[in-house]
């Protein structure tokens, strides 16, 4: 029997123990029968005769959703409609009718245009400050059987420059404009703080006869990305919350108690409006991507609210085994040590912001890269997909991904019910 040192004993130990190690961080096959749900809305696309890559929403998770916002909201808090994460009108028009809002926030000014042309009615309330310019080009090209649709339009102003633009363009054009003043809540993108600049702001506007003083907007999106170790998230609310307030007590001081109950004073997005549960500080909160809740929505705030979202499109090639260009001698390693790599698609188009939930286990081939011609995806042994059955994934958020498919095709009982047309292309 050989003499084992101490030496030689503690290396093998070690070279075990590296061994395992390396074995512990072995991809696990995520390959595995398809989920039903899944199966229903690729039949109701084949039945379609859709084959092409197209954003489907489920219109029953849609109404879910909308009934679950409605439920979360405290007496007497107004929902406006955020537009560019629901980019059509058909879609803006449903969650109208269920919600009973005729808010909106409008976020540039092809959307803007186009809401004051299909919905005269609605109020608009713009999500960012628009160049001054962008905001003369609506008005010059707005048809004049539209223009009451203006009256009902609230502007964001930022700083003390931008409302020294909007002051001359409502000069300019001889109609007062609504000024709503963005309050930098924590986010730190700009806007207002209680102080002397504010009290300067509303002061101007009080005494420019062509403008409106019609109230605020402070977002918090930042808050639930924010750690709760040692109360970092609560103490981030509490001082959003408080700066929300000064402004509010400062504006009371200088245009009256009276007024202020018939200003706007919006705060939230989909992150955060759950957080309002009384009219205290907001009297409207803005939400629309958590009615159909792309993945960088999964928030635990959100889990009441479903997926209502998928892009489906169709499988073009369907291999058995994954071989890359140049490196066809490790494809035998590369699925051995993760199973996840055996097998290979190609889809119809690619490169979305979105990541693929249906059949289960595909992933991104990294080392491939990425294609908006024919995205690979690998998948491990139990992978069953054929060309022209379709793969689906979940976006990881609307507003851009949402005008880049066309017509949405509406899911609903297990068809494809009607197609609802996005807004033209904007950012």
């Amino acid at each position: 029997m050989p003499d084992l040192s101490r030496r030689t004993l503690f290396l093998g130990g070690a070279a075990v123990a590296a061994g395992g190690a390396v074995l512990m961080n072995k991809p696990h096959d995520h390959s595995g029968p398809r989920d039903p749900y899944f199966m229903s809305m690729q039949a109701a696309l084949i039945g379609a005769g859709i084959a092409w890559p197209t954003l489907v929403i489920d219109k029953t998770r849609l109404s879910e959703n909308i009934r679950t916002l409605k439920t979360h909201l405290p007496p007497g808090m107004g929902y406006r409609i955020v537009a560019k994460s629901l980019p059509s009108i058909d879609l803006i028009s449903y969650i109208r009718d269920l919600s009973g809002t005729d808010r909106l926030m409008t976020f540039n000014q092809p959307m803007l245009s186009k809401l004051s042309i299909d919905m005269p009615e609605a109020s608009q309330l713009l999500g960012k400050p628009l160049p001054v310019r962008a905001a003369r080009h609506y008005f010059e090209t707005l048809p004049a059987t539209s223009t009451t649709a203006a009256d009902n339009v609230e502007w964001l102003i930022d700083t003390p420059a931008r409302l020294q633009q909007y002051a001359s363009l409502a000069s300019d054009i001889g109609r007062p404009l609504k000024l709503v003043l963005e309050l930098d809540v924590g986010l730190h993108r700009g806007g207002f703080t209680p102080g002397p600049e504010l009290g300067a702001a509303i002061e101007a506007i009080e005494a420019d006869p062509n403008l409106e003083f019609s109230g605020f907007m402070g977002y918090e999106p930042h808050i639930p990305s924010l750690p709760t170790t040692l109360g970092w998230r609560d103490k981030a609310l509490k001082s959003a919350w408080n700066t929300y307030t000064a402004a509010l007590e400062q504006a009371s001081a200088l245009i009256g108690a009276d007024r202020m109950a018939g200003l706007t004073r919006n705060a939230a997005g989909s992150p955060t409006y759950r957080y309002y549960q009384s009219t205290d500080i907001a009297n409207e909160v803005s939400a629309g991507s958590c009615l159909v809740k792309p993945t960088h929505f999964d928030t635990e705030l959100l889990e009441p609210h479903k997926p209502a979202s998928f892009i489906a499109t169709p499988v073009i090639k369907s291999l058995d085994k994954t071989r890359l260009p140049g490196l066809e001698f490790a494809s035998g390693a590369a699925s051995a040590w993760n199973p996840n790599s055996k097998k290979t698609v190609f889809i119809h188009g690619g490169h979305w912001l979105a990541d693929p939930v249906d059949p289960p286990g595909l992933e991104y081939n990294k080392t491939f890269g990425r294609s908006s011609n024919q995205e690979m995806l690998n998948g491990g042994p139990e992978l069953s997909i054929q060309p022209d059955e379709f793969v689906f994934f979940r976006p990881q958020q609307s507003e851009a991904v949402f005008l880049q498919f066309g017509d949405i095709a509406l899911y609903e009982d297990g068809a494809i019910v009607d197609t609802w047309p996005v807004f033209p292309v904007s950012a």
